[in-house]
């Protein structure tokens, strides 16, 4: 598929606000009482966000790709 500029800045946009949400919510649990009852959820959360850093650095390397153009 091929995806212009302005959509992968968007999609770089909506990536990055949920990777702030997401350390955000890892930093809420790893911050509880009772941190270990909350390991599933934090492991969860930090591998999405090990995703979608993967994304937003494949997402960058596109839109540099594309501005050479």
């Amino acid at each position: 598929m091929k995806f212009d500029v302005a959509e992968l800045v968007e999609a770089k946009r909506q990536i990055d606000s949920t990777l702030h949400k997401l350390r955000q919510t890892v930093k809420t649990f790893e911050a509880k009482e009772n941190a270990d009852r909350y390991k599933p959820q934090i492991t969860l959360a930090k591998r999405r966000i090990q995703a979608f850093e993967i994304s937003v650095a494949l997402i960058e390397r596109e839109i540099n790709e594309l501005s050479k153009s």
